[in-house]
């Protein structure tokens, strides 16, 4: 089992608290988000993950082993995808592969088919004889990762992986970090200032702010940090009169308001309706449903991980 463990991790350089006390634990075929602004510290504590510098106290185990005392067994299961894209210029794109996949020990067959399934991960089969240099930004980026992968790894950590990259790039990274934790259920550590993308990716997450948890959990529980409410706007033609007293007296709406064609629910998402077996909101539209309204538009607007991060630091998350 290639759980993850980070107890009180903290790192200083020189007069500067990199990371503060910084805890996560991250479970086997989990993507998990490291989330802010830079500077946040968000490659130091993936830099002492990876073993890459030491840590001044705490405690960092993967798999059961720690990464103090035996750094280059843990090296050996994961794959590391630097922000800095690390390739060699003159090579072909096949050359810089073979040249990691030897790095991780492959040889014969067994290179060969690391190639061949790296190349596809990244969308790059065509390209296999490119001179790197020749590539775009967004190639690059891509077979990066695919230099990180040539020993199908257990464990991958991609550290702001779509910076500067194309949309057409980004959205292959994306789909491609989706497919390896479905396919071979690997660990992802995610780590990236891109709200968008932690949201859509990752099962849990942590924000970070100047070397210090700000919240972590779920998206939904961290969502709820700041506030359990919801507000469904619902247009209409034709609003009846008292359908605003039937959505007050669900279990949940804590308001309903009326603005010419639009109504207005401010309700608990958690809340139950009438039933045990339906939430709030289902009991909101089974009400509307049952109206003979011409319904034009149903929204609903809740926090954001934006809002979360502004609520609590006092600042946007790219400041």
């Amino acid at each position: 089992m290639y759980t993850i463990s980070l107890k009180n991790i903290t790192k200083r350089y020189d007069d500067n608290l990199a990371l503060d006390n910084v805890s996560m634990t991250i479970g086997e075929g989990e993507i998990f988000g490291l989330l802010g602004p830079n500077g946040a510290g968000k490659t130091t504590l993936i830099h002492i993950l990876c073993g890459l510098i030491p840590m001044d106290s705490g405690e960092a185990v993967v798999g059961g082993t720690s990464v103090k005392d035996k750094p280059e067994q843990i090296k050996a299961h994961l794959g590391y995808v630097p922000q800095d894209i690390v390739l060699f210029d003159t090579l072909s794109v096949k050359d810089n592969l073979a040249y990691f996949g030897r790095l991780y020990g492959l040889g014969g067959a067994e290179l060969r088919n690391g190639i061949a399934r790296a190349l596809e991960v990244a969308g790059l089969k065509d390209r296999e004889k490119q001179k790197v240099k020749k590539l775009s930004g967004g190639m690059k980026r891509r077979l990066n990762i695919a230099c990180a992968i040539m020993h199908e790894p257990e464990i991958l950590v991609l550290d702001e992986p779509t910076v500067g990259v194309d949309p057409q790039s980004r959205n292959h990274i994306l789909e491609s970090v989706r497919e390896m934790n479905r396919k071979n259920n690997m660990t992802i550590i995610y780590t990236s200032h891109y709200m968008e993308e932690v949201e859509s990716l990752c099962d849990r997450l942590m924000i970070l702010d100047l070397g210090r948890e700000v919240v972590k959990g779920s998206k939904r529980e961290i969502l709820r940090t700041i506030t359990s409410e919801s507000n469904m706007l619902i247009r209409a033609d034709v609003i009846p009169p008292d359908l605003t007293l039937q959505l007050k007296n669900i279990n949940g709406v804590k308001s309903v308001s009326l603005e010419e064609d639009t109504i207005r629910i401010v309700f608990n998402p958690s809340s139950t309706g009438e039933t045990a077996e339906s939430s709030a909101e289902e009991e909101i539209i089974h009400q509307v449903l049952t109206r003979n309204m011409r319904i034009r538009n149903v929204s609903i607007d809740e926090p954001t991980l934006e809002t979360v991060f502004l609520s609590i630091t006092g600042k946007a998350l790219r400041d």
